[in-house]
């Protein structure tokens, strides 16, 4: 079958295309998915250059993508959630080869069946991203979704609320957790696309922090939810932040980080990393019951789709340039032509 590839790491250059790769075998809990569209993530551009992003993938030739939407054309004996025809959608394992790929094996536990009143495009642009807001939401910080309007208890912070993660963060904390959503965009594209899904306020992340929220009304947030390095802008945070908030981040750090003036408030730190669970086994079935519960909300409306970009999938390097610029809204997804 035809998928792009790379036999060395490095830029965008390096994403061949196409390159002639086995067909998928499905292991005993596996579907084999036919994928109709793929959508681009940070972790594709880490992968790409050799960066640690989990357990090493398959050998050479590697293939990237670990977002997309489908349908079942094969399975594994002990398969029992899925069959053949089904349409499907997931973000996959980063250490099984990925989906930049005519078809692709997944695990049946990190699958769900795709929002019926969605396109395989639109689709394949919201499990990794909803995967990792909700963790980071639920699991880590223990907000409690429970499908009502905003009640505002709480104040959460989305940096960086105009990318893919953040995108579906201000939506799941707003719209389903009744929380106050303060996101942060720096230019005017990027505001007005966080105040389309729902942001109560936006500030800019290049402009001191808690003086902005002061503008707005507060004196602090009880929550953050962090989408870039954390030694560039722990510091603020720490400060903009109320006594008992929690800061969760999806970057690993790159250097140490004071914790000090979290010691003082009592505050908690933690990290969401959305291929956890696949990794380690780690009830790898509870990603599939939330991509089930975040397809029913994008068909009750309740959730907004998040594409922005199309590309037929032979223009990879080009969504993967547009994806490192750090200047794209929402995301970009690849039409897998057959």
């Amino acid at each position: 079958m035809r998928a792009i590839a790379q036999t060395l790491h490095g830029g965008p250059e390096v994403l061949q295309v196409f390159v002639d790769v086995p067909e998928p075998e499905p292991g005993p809990r596996d579907l084999v998915v036919r994928v109709h569209a793929t959508a681009t993530n940070p972790v594709d551009t880490k992968v790409r250059r050799g960066g640690a992003a989990g357990s090493p993938v398959a050998a050479p030739p590697l293939v990237l993508g670990w977002d997309a939407s489908g349908v079942v054309t094969a399975t594994g004996p002990e398969v029992t959630r899925f069959r053949v025809g089904d349409e499907v959608y997931f973000a996959g394992d980063v250490s099984r080869p990925g989906s930049y790929a005519e078809s692709v094996a997944v695990d049946e536990r990190i699958v769900a069946h795709r929002p019926r009143t969605l396109s395989h495009l639109d689709a394949a642009a919201i499990p990794l991203t909803a995967l990792t807001a909700w963790e980071a939401l639920v699991e880590n910080m223990g907000v409690i979704p429970t499908d009502h309007s905003p009640e505002h208890a709480r104040t959460l912070l989305v940096v960086g609320g105009a990318g893919g993660v953040g995108s579906m963060a201000i939506q799941i904390a707003q719209q389903v957790c009744g929380l106050r959503v303060i996101a942060t965009a720096s230019r005017p594209e990027s505001a007005a696309w966080c105040t389309r899904l729902g942001a109560d306020a936006v500030i800019d992340h290049t402009k001191p922090l808690l003086d902005q929220l002061r503008q707005h009304g507060d004196d602090g947030v009880d929550l953050v939810l962090n989408t870039v390095q954390p030694t560039q802008n722990l510091a603020q945070l720490l400060e903009a932040v109320r006594p008992f908030a929690h800061v969760c981040g999806i970057v690993a750090p790159n250097g140490p980080l004071d914790l000090g003036p979290l010691f003082r408030k009592r505050g908690h730190i933690s990290f969401e990393y959305m291929f956890t669970r696949p990794l380690f086994a780690a009830d790898p079935s509870r990603q599939g019951e939330i991509l089930a519960r975040v397809a029913d909300l994008l068909d009750q409306g309740v959730l907004l789709p998040t594409r922005t970009t199309t590309m037929p999938w032979d223009q990879v390097q080009a969504a993967h340039r547009l994806l490192e610029t750090g200047r794209s809204v929402g995301k970009t997804v690849l039409e897998v032509v057959p």
